[in-house]
């Protein structure tokens, strides 16, 4: 039975672009963007106020070859514009299931998506839509980590819901190698980043840590994890800094 309450009444989930990839090499594979958009229907029935940042390493990962030696500022571009790619086909899932969806990126392709606008992002949030946010911080030389940040910060989010794919959290080292990685429970954002652990890249650590905005990192394989960390549970590893 789904709660009565939640932890949370808004939310910004990353999830990695990997996650819309299932068994394909790169790309995305459209049964799985339906599970992760299911998932996310799950949160959102529960009367949760959603946002989310898609990266764009299933698309990259194909133009890797196309981006070796380039500018850097010219890869990150390209990444941008993956992300927008990714964005699309989550939007049109999670339209299918009768979720109200904006696209908002922070490049201008207004045939597609709306520009990134934090007012009118926040208005489409209170009114229950689903707002994806693509094309990362419109800038280069910043992960869509921080870009995750950056957002959940700009429109007031009480957590980041950290999606990792085939780990059940964060590690005190790298579990598919390393039989004697140990899954840490709870750590603060200081010590995640002093001990460099892979949670977030150390700008967007920093960002959440002085906007004490929790991270959730979960396993995205059990797509009931998302339903139960916004229910209260304690699932994977939880980032935060004691206020």
């Amino acid at each position: 039975m789904a709660p009565t309450t939640t932890a949370f009444k808004r939310v910004l989930i990353k999830l990695s672009g990997e996650s819309l990839m299932g068994a394909q090499d790169y790309g995305t594979d459209p049964e799985r963007v339906g599970a992760v958009a299911d998932a996310i229907k799950a949160v959102h029935d529960l009367g949760v106020q959603l946002a989310i940042v898609v990266g764009a390493g299933n698309i990259y990962r194909g133009m890797s070859g196309a981006a070796a030696g380039m500018d850097r500022a010219t890869a990150d571009y390209m990444g941008m514009l993956a992300t927008v790619l990714n964005a699309l086909p989550l939007q049109d899932a999670l339209e299918k299931r009768g979720v109200t969806t904006r696209v908002q990126s922070a490049l201008t392709i207004t045939e597609v998506a709306e520009p990134y606008i934090r007012r009118r992002a926040e208005r489409h949030l209170e009114k229950g839509r689903v707002v994806i946010f693509a094309a990362g911080t419109g800038n280069p030389f910043f992960t869509t980590d921080t870009a995750a940040s950056l957002r959940a910060a700009e429109v007031h989010c009480e957590a980041i819901l950290m999606a990792k794919n085939g780990v059940e959290g964060v590690y005190t080292a790298d579990p598919r190698t390393d039989p004697d990685a140990e899954l840490i429970d709870e750590i603060t954002h200081m010590e995640a980043i002093e001990r460099r652990l892979r949670v977030m890249d150390s700008t967007a650590l920093t960002l959440c840590m002085e906007n004490r905005l929790p991270i959730h990192v979960f396993n995205m394989d059990d797509e009931a994890n998302m339903v139960r960390i916004v229910s209260g549970e304690r699932v994977g590893t939880l980032v935060r800094t004691p206020a």
